[in-house]
């Protein structure tokens, strides 16, 4: 029997149920949210804190490192290990109890911040210490870490928010440590004997969160193990449950941004605002809030005059003393250009540009990719103003770019830097790296500082803290780890005998064949490797959005698979190019596997804060796999769905007949590899464009009507309601010949041979409108958004851009014609299922101004509908396409009044609500031409 057999077997002999060693699994769990990839032997999922306790001991018996993970967004490498790792997010992930009167939670490692947040909610309690990633990241993950959040400056770290923890240590030794207490001996005895060590070198400001926290175990503060632990990264012991405290939510917030020259100015400004008592101060480099600028279809709030701002919010009791304290603080801020947010919409707004600052600044102000490393460093908040100025002179002299935002209230700084990885590097880029980041840890430590000020160690600095620590105290952390985890099991190369910092660097071990691939997409400049290195790891795509307006990745919320996220089909694909892994080769099945339930929705193309764009990729993967060789059936049938509809034009009731049969159903649905238990939509008896009636040319400005595909067969209602709202707001509507596809179920098939040709002769003809000054209106959000985006990827060509810029929604339209007034909306209840294309490429913002315009009680629906055009409906989605379904758009809809419109652009949409719960949905078109639907 093999090391890895005898490793699984003995894992199930001890009753471990969830237990994965496959090709899949170990790609998946080769990275976390940091630079590093090591590719483990075996994941765990443990169903009960027994399972863990037993996880470890085969761990100890076999000598198998055990790494703990929560989400997986772990920056400095403190959830990746060559062992076991032991996943507690999929199923030890419940809130045990609330105790209001305590004001503490009992929780499992697992269970999500935002979760426990939930549930305190309704007792008007939270847990205080919020991360960026606090949709996604896990309690047993925080106190791993000592995370500590924007609003440390309220309600302090994790370690001072626990109050019991239920661990097993490396020993073996089952502890449930409830805050100050008597020590084991041994640890008693390494304290009193190292007393001056801890004293003087341990605890010195907030922020100094590297190395073990050994200053609670001094006897002036009780010897509390539990706080001692928090921090120590899995390496010491395994949380197998906590008990937190809680805190009272405030009445009352109020943010206030403040706008200064540059970064070093608003760090200047800093240590005087905290004699206002606010719950946060955070920094932001108007370089982040452009790379938002940049993403597609973004919207972006206004903030103040200035380079470099900061976030500041101040919490309280009463409204009025709030808002009085809020003025004098900006009076007396020395800021150029201030703001006071009252609007809670304006100030969430804000507050997620700086919670997706970690992806935001995965790209520099020119296009590179920037990486973590020197990812949080922290100084006492006095120093950081001057600290800030040497750090960038020190960027400056390694010609290196950064991003630098943060907790400028706890002197803490974040950071990505475009350090030049890949194989085209000599060694990688691992020398220059190595050479900024030991400058970088003199400098910190030249400050007083802490080298992690949040994330911890990890990887990324266990190495680096000779730099902060004297010889004593890193021999005492050794001892310490002797105690608890005598035999080096529990996360190792983690903080003690570390491993080297730019060993196992992810994106300097791709094989430079790998990145000279003949793409048919333009990703990233045609090359895929730095397209799915996009991926950093933050896992948004992990996050209930739920209430956002966001997409995201529909089918994690579904499954609650890390395959099924956004981040877990990079992984694999950065695997699939990476040498010497599980996973080789288009056609290998982890890859398939993990492509499988991607909807190539798009959403992650908007939502996800690097702008990955899995659609593509999966587009990408299916091209080359399956070209010049056979394909799947529906691949054939709904791929080329267009084609086969001209034909049925010849003669649709015959075909309308047969489908909707039993048998001729069932045949049909077989051939084209679609569920037995969808219906098949019928198609139209006479298409749009068979009835169309040219408009004779007069003095009104002309508008294309581009009429696709899936609207001319099967949705003409919409093309015509789209005409009689564009004549009445003055335009002569001229429709383009039948020959204008996209393409599109071409591209999501990964047919994209006879995508470009196609699109290529559509381009063409458009081009000619174009030419003309006449915008292009599209009725089908999917269809537009390709030439908005898609066609960029596949035609590069000039005329791609001249038809992008044509290309308009219908609200978009309406919103540039001057005039133009919409039909009062007022007392009509609107819910909006805004189609993932729509929102993702094109923006669904004007068709949201346009409806609150009219008066319109409008609820727009985040989340996908779940069909996606041909996914849905194939053989192996139905299930999770319906479960899709029933995370927003469904509740959304059940909860609206029956006199509720429903809107929904999108063809996929309408068919999903009419197949799944029976309810009519229209096109925006419909709901301006007909009087009927506004009441």
């Amino acid at each position: 029997m093999s090391d890895d057999a005898e490793l699984l077997a003995g894992l199930r002999r001890a009753g471990v149920a969830d237990v994965d060693g496959s090709g899949l699994a170990r790609a998946l769990y080769s990275t976390d949210g940091s630079l590093y990839r090591v590719l483990p032997r075996a994941v765990v999922r443990p169903r009960h804190p027994d399972e863990v306790v037993a996880t470890l001991a085969v761990c100890r018996e076999l000598g198998v490192p055990l790494t703990a993970r929560g989400a997986g967004t772990s920056i400095a490498g403190n959830a990746v290990g060559a062992g076991v790792v032991l996943d507690t997010s999929r199923h030890l992930s419940r809130v045990r109890s609330i105790d209001p009167e305590a004001r503490t939670a009992v929780v499992d490692p697992g269970v999500v911040q935002a979760s426990l947040q939930a549930a305190a909610r309704p007792y008007g309690l939270r847990f205080g210490p919020d991360p960026s990633t606090h949709n996604r990241c896990t309690i047993g993950g925080m106190i791993g870490n000592n995370a500590c959040g924007s609003r440390a400056l309220g309600y302090g770290r994790t370690s001072d928010n626990v109050a019991a923890l239920d661990v097993v240590t490396g020993a073996g030794v089952r502890l449930q440590p409830a805050g100050p207490g008597t020590l084991p001996a041994d640890l008693q005895a390494l304290v009193d004997a190292h007393l001056a060590t801890i004293r003087t070198e341990l605890g010195r400001f907030a922020r100094q969160v590297s190395g073990y926290a050994l200053e609670h175990l001094l006897p002036e503060r009780g010897g509390d193990l539990t706080r001692a632990l928090v921090g120590s990264e899995g390496t010491l012991a395994l949380t197998l449950g906590a008990t937190v405290r809680l805190v009272p939510e405030p009445a009352v917030r109020a943010l206030v941004v403040l706008g200064y020259p540059s970064m070093p100015d608003a760090a200047d400004a800093t240590p005087p605002l905290l004699a206002y008592s606010p719950t946060a101060v955070e920094g932001l480099d108007s370089r982040i809030v452009q790379r938002l600028l940049d993403v597609p279809a973004a919207v972006v709030p206004e903030l103040p005059r200035g380079q470099g701002w900061l976030i500041v919010e101040l919490t309280g009791d009463d409204a009025a003393e709030v808002a009085d304290r809020a003025r004098r603080m900006a009076a007396a801020s020395g800021a150029v250009d201030t703001l006071v947010v009252d609007d809670p919409a304006e100030a969430a707004a804000i507050w997620r540009i700086r919670e997706d600052g970690a992806g935001l600044a995965g790209r520099t102000s020119d296009g590179r990719p920037a990486h973590a490393g020197w990812e949080d460093a922290a100084v006492p908040v006095e120093q950081l103003g001057d600290y800030l100025r040497e750090f960038e002179a020190l960027l400056v002299e390694h010609d290196l770019q950064g991003l630098p935002y943060g907790h400028f209230g706890d002197g803490c700084v974040h950071v990505r830097i475009d350090f030049p990885f890949g194989a085209q590097h000599a060694d990688g880029g691992r020398g220059r790296y190595r050479a900024f980041i030991t400058d970088a840890a003199r400098l910190v430590a030249r400050y007083g500082g802490s080298v992690s000020g949040e994330h911890g160690d990890g990887r990324a600095r266990s190495e680096l803290l000779p730099h902060m620590y004297s010889p004593a105290a890193i021999a005492l952390f050794e001892q310490v780890k002797g105690v608890l985890d005598p035999d080096d099991v529990l996360n190792r190369g983690v903080l003690v005998r570390p491993a080297a910092f730019d060993a196992d660097v992810r994106v300097a071990q791709v094989a430079p064949r790998r990145q000279q691939l003949a793409l048919a997409y333009r990703h990233d400049g045609g090359d895929l490797t730095a397209a799915v290195h996009r991926c950093t790891g933050v896992g948004k795509c992990r996050a209930d959005l739920t209430g956002t307006g966001a997409v995201m990745c529909p089918s994690f919320p579904a499954t609650r698979e890390e395959k099924d996220s956004t981040r877990g089909r990079a992984r694999v694909l950065q695997e699939m190019l990476a040498p010497g892994g599980p996973v080789q080769g288009w056609r290998s099945p982890e890859v398939h596997e993990a492509l499988d339930l991607c909807l190539s929705c798009k959403g992650c193309s908007r939502d996800c804060p690097t702008g990955v764009d899995m659609a593509a990729y999966k587009t990408e993967v299916l091209h080359q796999s399956y070209r010049r060789r056979l394909r799947p059936r529906s691949h054939y049938a709904l791929g080329q769905l267009p084609r086969w509809s001209d034909l049925v034009a010849r003669a649709p009731r015959l075909v309308n007949r047969l489908t909707a049969s039993r048998l001729g159903g069932a045949v049909a649905k077989w051939g084209a590899g679609v569920d037995q238990r969808r219906p098949l939509p019928a198609f139209t008896e006479q298409t749009f464009r068979a009835g169309w009636t040219a408009r004779p040319a007069d003095d009104r400005p002309a508008v294309a009507l581009w009429v696709d595909s899936f609207t001319d067969h099967f949705a003409p209602e919409a093309a015509a309601a789209t005409v009689a709202v564009l004549e009445q707001a003055g335009y002569r509507v001229e429709v383009p010949p039948a020959d204008t596809c996209c393409a599109l179920t071409w591209i999501t098939t990964g047919q994209l041979d006879a995508a470009r040709r196609i699109l290529r002769s559509t381009l063409g003809t458009l081009a000619g409108y174009a030419d003309a000054g006449m915008p292009i209106v599209g009725v089908e959000p999917s269809c537009t958004a390709v030439l908005r985006g898609e066609a960029a990827e596949l035609v590069d060509e000039p005329v791609t851009a001249w038809v992008a810029a044509a290309t308009r929604t219908l609200a978009e339209l309406l919103a540039e014609t001057p005039g133009w007034a919409p039909p009062s909306l007022a007392g009509v209840e609107v819910v909006a299922q805004p189609h993932c294309h729509h929102h993702a490429v094109l923006g669904w913002d004007a068709d949201e101004r346009l409806l609150r315009a009219a008066g319109a009680t409008l609820t727009r629906v985040g989340g996908c509908c779940g069909l996606a055009g041909n996914w849905g409906v194939e053989r192996g989605h139905h299930d999770v396409s319906v479960r899709i379904a029933e995370h927003d758009l469904l509740p959304a809809v059940r909860a609206a009044g029956p006199d509720a419109v429903v809107l929904a652009d999108g063809f996929s949409c309408r068919t999903q609500l009419d197949q799944l719960e029976g309810r009519r949905a229209v096109h925006l078109a419909q709901l301006l031409a007909d009087p009927a639907l506004r009441g």
